[in-house]
């Protein structure tokens, strides 16, 4: 992603001073330190040559270059705007990096406090509590519920630990597998949207994806049908990436953006779509996007800041009834166990 935004925003100021296409991609091909970009733009160099324009080029590589980066290319070309066409390109992609990485920001703690747990689990599962059981069952007494179902764990890992691993591996790669089902792709974004610590998030995050990206299209000269079809297949949620595929339709028919999101407010708030509609009627749609795309991108920072907020007592509550567990379970033998000695 930052040599993709790298390229455009260098390449946007160097056709700006006059550099050609040609002596503006090979000066960054000189800079960029990632091999696989070099072969890249040696390859898109070589089609230059040839005569191809540097959309065409840019479209050999898909899985580098998507459809939104190649189409903003070549209307830019084609309009000879491709200045302020790579400049907007630059910003989308820059404020995409963004949006991603404060959501992945956000899960660092959670998953830090997961692992943590997870260690001193193992850690008392693999060194400490073995060394107790055999204690335990030494003694003539009836162990308390709490410690026999530590032992039966205990045990467990113990005798099946490697079974146990490979099969939460084959659960995790068949989980992956199964998702790719665009059918139970769809049903696990839906239930994203619906529970309510992930919904805020997931559903603002869309928002500043569709919005930002189709008021870069607008500004950037593309039509409205086809800038929804490029925004929709930049939507990771298949229930956002419908919608908006039904929008591009409707609008051939005539109708408006704005109509049809006011039929899915569970997906698109009212400020989305009267904004929209504010836009359409005064002719000044990718400006209300844009505008949209930042309100709902200050949204998405403060819900990434307050996420660990919402999970910290969550991960305390789930810390503390499994370290109190190990605890009692421990505890209480001994309990019992000193007890018979005394009597």
């Amino acid at each position: 992603m930052l040599d993709k935004v790298f390229f455009v925003k260098h390449l946007s100021i160097m056709i700006k001073s006059g550099l050609s296409l040609h002596e503006g991609i090979l000066t960054i091909r000189e800079q960029t330190d990632s091999k696989q970009f070099k072969k890249i733009l040696d390859d898109v160099l070589k089609h230059l040559d040839n005569g191809e324009s540097l959309g065409s080029s840019l479209a050999r590589h898909p899985q580098v270059f998507s459809e939104l980066f190649v189409n903003m290319i070549r209307v830019g070309e084609a309009s000879g705007t491709l200045e302020e066409n790579l400049n907007h390109l630059a910003e989308q992609l820059k404020k995409s990096y963004e949006l991603r990485r404060k959501i992945k920001a956000a899960m660092i703690y959670p998953v830090i406090i997961l692992v943590a747990t997870s260690g001193l689990i193992g850690g008392l599962s693999i060194f400490i509590l073995p060394r107790l059981i055999p204690l335990f069952k030494s003694f003539d007494i009836e162990l308390p519920l709490p410690t026999r179902i530590l032992m039966g764990f205990v045990e467990a890992l113990q005798n099946y630990g490697i079974f146990i691993l490979l099969g939460l591996i084959g659960f995790i790669m068949f989980l992956v597998f199964i998702l790719q089902i665009k059918k139970v792709k769809r049903l696990n974004d839906g239930l994203i949207l619906k529970l309510p610590i992930t919904s805020p998030i997931s559903r603002s995050s869309n928002l500043v994806q569709f919005t930002m990206t189709l008021g870069t299209l607008l500004k950037s000269g593309i039509s409205v049908v086809e800038a929804l079809d490029i925004s929709a297949g930049t939507i990771g949620n298949l229930v956002y990436r419908e919608e908006i595929q039904k929008a591009a339709s409707e609008i051939e028919k005539g109708k408006t953006i704005s109509a049809h999101l006011k039929l899915r407010e569970d997906l698109f708030p009212p400020t989305a779509f009267r904004m929209i509609e504010v836009g359409e009627k005064t002719g000044s749609l990718e400006d209300s996007l844009l505008y949209l795309a930042k309100f709902y991108e200050e949204e998405v920072d403060n819900l990434t800041k307050n996420l660990s907020t919402v999970f910290e007592p969550i991960l305390l509550l789930v810390i503390g009834i499994v370290v109190g567990f190990v605890a009692v379970s421990i505890i209480l033998p001994i309990y019992k166990i000193t007890g018979g000695l005394h009597g």
